[in-house]
Order: C-alpha cells, then sequence, then structure tokens
C-alpha cells in the first residue's frame, strides 16, 4: 500500500469508527440496570460480558495500530466498572485516546503491514475496518439481548420498535 492510499483509508475509516462509536454507546446505554447477568443460551456471553468485550475491543485495537504491534490478552474488566454508563463512560476516554493516536500515526506507518498473529497480514489502517466489523457483530448481539431482558432497543440504522424513525426536518 502506498502512503497516500493510507491517507486516504484513514480519512474514510476513521469517521466511520467514530460515527459506530455514537451507536454502540446507545447499545451499551440500553442495557437494563442489574440484568447484565442475561445470557439467551447457556454458550452465550452474558450481556455484561458482550458490552466489555466491545467497549475494550476497539480501543485495544485502536492502541494496536498505533503502535504497530498488537497486545496479547485481555487486562480485564476494572473492577470499578459496574454499570451501562461506566463502561460507555470508559468506552468514550479510552476510545478517544486511541483515535487521537491513530490520527497522529505517520503515512508510512498507517501503510507498514501489520500481523495480527500471524492470522492476518494487513496494511495496519486497515485494521480500522476490521475494529468496525468486529464491533457491528457483537453490538448486534447485544442489541438481539436487550428486549428479552426488559429494554428498550435503540434506532442503530434506521428505527427499531422502541425508537422509531423519525424523518428530519425539511427532509
Amino acid at each position: 500500500m502506498q502512503t497516500d492510499q493510507a491517507v486516504f483509508l484513514l480519512n474514510v475509516l476513521l469517521p466511520t469508527v467514530e460515527s459506530e462509536a455514537e451507536t454502540t454507546k446507545k447499545v451499551i446505554a440500553a442495557i437494563p440496570e442489574g440484568k447484565g447477568d442475561y445470557r439467551p443460551d447457556p454458550k452465550s456471553k452474558t450481556a455484561d460480558e458482550l458490552a466489555w468485550h466491545i467497549v475494550s475491543a476497539e480501543p485495544w485495537f485502536l492502541e494496536g495500530i498505533a503502535a504497530g504491534k498488537f497486545a496479547e490478552g485481555d487486562p480485564g474488566r476494572p473492577a470499578e466498572l459496574k454499570t451501562p454508563a461506566d463502561l460507555v463512560a470508559w468506552y468514550e476516554k479510552n476510545l478517544a485516546a486511541g483515535i487521537e493516536k491513530v490520527k497522529a500515526m505517520p503515512p508510512e506507518k498507517l501503510a507498514e503491514t501489520l500481523s495480527f498473529y500471524g492470522i492476518f497480514n494487513y496494511p495496519a489502517v486497515t485494521y480500522l475496518s476490521f475494529l468496525t466489523l468486529h464491533s457491528v457483530h457483537h453490538r448486534g448481539q447485544l442489541s438481539a439481548y436487550i428486549r428479552p431482558m426488559g429494554g428498550k432497543v435503540p434506532s442503530i440504522y434506521g428505527g427499531s420498535a422502541d425508537e422509531p424513525f423519525q424523518m428530519p426536518e425539511g427532509a
């Protein structure tokens, strides 16, 4: 990948990461208090586990892209993160820090091939797409948990039964 191509992809993919984060925050915030242990099947993650997986993975991806190496293992959920609101606040802070690190990367580092544990070897900037797809996948799982937990499903890419689509004024 050429450096100009890497900068182009950064300018396309990073705004997508940022806009998807807004939707992710709505889904995490929709987890009903005290219902985080819900799981639809014994093999499924609980809502809390899935929410933590989503909010911790995005900063982890960004840190790996910026560092040129993906960290081994999960550092674990900090004990003080007990509620969906706590997770959203942690996510906002850590995602913003990771985004700033990626924005500051020189073009040659964005274009540099980065190994994902020997499974994938892509230019660093392309992992922004992987980050988005990973989060959208798990966010979809979590959104399917919300109504059975007694919560209201927020709009994601259009209205939901709980938050119908509203046509913008003047559209």
